[in-house]
């Protein structure tokens, strides 16, 4: 991996989070927060640009993710607690405020923190992420529904953890051909099978259920929502009519990307990150 990478240990909010950093550390401050079953490497096409542009770029991974510490019980992943990870993490690089990037579980957690720590969040950024208004609306409706019946699975003790590398290899196979090569899954099969991992990882989902998501709908940070339509565990309404929640909001839809917007369309993912950011 480039030497501009530095590999780094934060203990924040009492759980120690293994972060990736790069770019000159008086830059303007942007954390990536990745989803399942990725870890930090699910930004490594974003991290090098980003860093070069200017940007102090962070990488977490996430509790119970890859090697950061991995909190036993479904109530260490209560999205109250992923989202006073994400606003220590903030104020341990010295900073009252970041830019905030977030895909998939990553983007759940960035609009969390959005709607109840909006003063740490100076712009957001979300890449296939449901805001939860927005997925409240859709559950009502049976494809969404249909689409998200892993959730349910998940729910259940033992099985998931069993089968997360075969679920782990099919979610991110249906990226567009050459998003994720063989040393990419090599590393992202060490990270799920780290002990622990599969655990805490299928927590997020049984703590999302048992516990509910944040409390309130609205964002005021300034908000770029970059969509890829072929994703195929999200419906594309997702990414309509949020305008009564995210009043400051832009929307670029990806029609031949999947929900692995960032890999699928890696350069103009790229452009409009930096457009929007700088």
């Amino acid at each position: 991996m480039s030497s501009e990478f530095r590999h780094t240990e934060r203990l924040v909010n009492g759980v120690r989070l293994h972060c990736v950093e790069a770019g000159p550390e008086q830059g303007p401050p942007v954390i990536l927060l990745h989803g399942f079953p990725e870890f930090w490497r699910g930004w490594d096409r974003q991290i090098g640009p980003l860093a070069r542009a200017g940007f102090r770029v962070v990488v977490p991974d996430q509790r119970g993710y890859n090697i950061s510490e991995k909190p036993q019980g479904v109530e260490s992943y209560h999205i109250d607690t992923l989202v006073a990870d994400v606003a220590a993490l903030i104020h341990d690089l010295g900073h009252e405020r970041a830019h905030i990037v977030g895909h998939d579980w990553g983007g759940v957690i960035a609009w969390a923190v959005a709607i109840s720590r909006p003063a740490v969040v100076d712009k957001l950024v979300i890449l296939n992420a449901p805001h939860p208004g927005a997925f409240g609306r859709e559950m009502r409706r049976p494809e969404q529904r249909k689409r998200s019946w892993y959730v349910g699975f998940f729910q259940l003790p033992w099985l998931p953890e069993r089968l997360l590398v075969p679920f782990g290899r099919k979610g991110l196979g249906g990226a567009r051909p050459g998003s994720y090569s063989a040393e990419d899954m090599h590393h992202y099969e060490t990270a799920w099978t780290q002990p622990g991992s599969a655990t805490a990882m299928i927590n997020y989902y049984r703590a999302l259920i048992r516990f509910g998501n944040v409390k309130g709908r609205q964002v005021h940070a300034p908000t770029l929502l970059l969509w890829g339509e072929k994703d195929s565990a999200l419906v594309p309404e997702l990414a309509d009519n949020l305008g009564k929640w995210v009043p400051n909001l832009k929307t670029i839809k990806f029609p031949h990307a999947t929900h692995w917007v960032m890999r699928d369309e890696t350069l103009r993912v790229n452009q409009e990150l930096l457009a929007f950011l700088e």
